[in-house]
């Protein structure tokens, strides 16, 4: 009897062994998807750096499980994203898709990344259809509803009393939805609603528009290397009496490009480097240790990302499978963001602060945008009431 007992015994113990490793060596798969070339290869860059740099601090383990992390370039271009992310699901097996940075390859993506089971984290782009009717069970946004950034400067136009102003974004969706933004927040006269390709670098006719105009403020949403030279333009033009208020065309990315010609000019964000809070002052020291560069809203959003990732992992003892409880973690979102308050609505989109910021020289001589004053507290998406999750 006490041999068998023995037997049995080693048996159970080196079954509970085997288990053991088995858990230790499982492995969460994880697919970041961004657009790393072309004029907008900056704004990825920051996303997946700003990943990586959680990953790094997690010892590369989410929730206690290792992870394995895959990065793809999109291109800029919906179907090059779908291409990439159908084999990251078929072929890789990834858990999580994150990322990527443009709307129009967003809502391309959406429904091969989750349609079997994944979760797709969107990390910048946040269109008012994935906030309203076609929100999905799988799709978390730890950005912002695309309208949101921008009705921070339609909120300070309007307190300003600004009567006439002359709006300017790329003809694509995240563009209307800008321009959507800045009016659902701004009652005075839109003068102008100038729409220009996406990719545009020449706005001598557009400025002259302007000019001829002679608004009481311009507003502008033109991301990565559009911003960098309308911004320049606009100073060459003289017009820089006339107030800049804008969103993704003066901040982190652009501005080592801009340099003085956006110095004193106005965004509306949900970020800003010298935020003051403990998460804000030990995230931005990090990265700029790690990749000398202020990091931007891109980066931030990826960051809590990948935190959110560990929290959800971490909640659910690593159980994968459980699709529901791993949603249901990640919806309670126990992490706490670098930006300030942060939580989920019944849509998957964040309730956060919003704020106006101002472009300012540190005294290291990197260009930022500073804290000028809270626009928006705990503030929900005007899409959250048409989801039906």
């Amino acid at each position: 009897m006490k041999t068998i007992t023995r037997a049995a015994l080693a048996l159970l113990t080196a079954t509970a062994l085997t288990g053991a490793a088995t858990a230790q060596e499982k492995t969460v798969k994880i697919g970041l998807i961004y657009t790393l070339s072309g004029p907008s290869a900056l704004l990825g860059e920051q996303s997946r750096d700003a990943f990586l740099l959680a990953a790094e601090k997690l010892g590369n383990k989410f929730g206690g499980l290792n992870a394995e992390i895959i990065v793809q370039d999109d291109e800029q271009k919906p179907d090059v994203g779908v291409t990439k992310v159908q084999q990251m699901i078929e072929r890789d097996k990834v858990d999580f898709v994150v990322g990527p940075i443009f709307s129009n390859v967003l809502n391309a993506i959406v429904q091969p990344a989750t349609s079997s089971g994944a979760f797709l984290i969107s990390t910048n782009a946040g269109t008012s259809n994935l906030a309203g009717k076609d929100c999905n069970p799988n799709l978390f946004v730890t950005s912002y509803q695309n309208d949101q950034m921008h009705e921070v400067s339609g909120k300070y136009a309007q307190d300003q009393g600004y009567s006439r102003v002359v709006l300017i974004a790329p003809n694509y969706q995240a563009g209307k939805d800008a321009l959507a933004g800045f009016k659902h927040s701004f009652k005075g006269e839109a003068s102008q609603e100038i729409y220009v390709p996406l990719g545009q670098l020449d706005y001598s006719a557009e400025l002259a528009q302007i000019a001829a105009d002679a608004p009481d403020a311009v507003y502008a949403f033109l991301p990565g290397g559009m911003g960098v030279n309308f911004v320049k333009q606009y100073r060459q033009a003289g017009l820089e009496g006339t107030p800049f208020l804008s969103a993704f065309t003066v901040d982190e990315t652009t501005l080592p490009a801009q340099q003085d010609a956006a110095i004193g000019f106005f965004a509306g964000s949900n970020w800003a480097p010298d935020l003051d809070t403990p998460e804000a002052k030990e995230f931005t020291a990090a990265y700029e240790e790690k990749f000398k560069r202020v990091p931007a809203t891109y980066a931030v959003q990826a960051y809590d990302a990948a935190m959110l990732i560990d929290s959800a992992i971490k909640k659910v003892d690593g159980n994968l499978e459980d699709k529901d409880a791993l949603r249901a973690a990640m919806k309670s979102a126990e992490f706490k963001s670098p930006r300030g308050q942060f939580s989920f609505g019944d849509n998957h989109f964040p309730i956060q602060d919003f704020y106006l910021t101002q472009v300012v020289k540190r005294e290291d001589g990197q260009f930022a945008t500073s804290f000028k004053e809270k626009i928006f507290d705990d503030y929900k998406d005007n899409y959250a009431a048409e989801c039906k999750m």
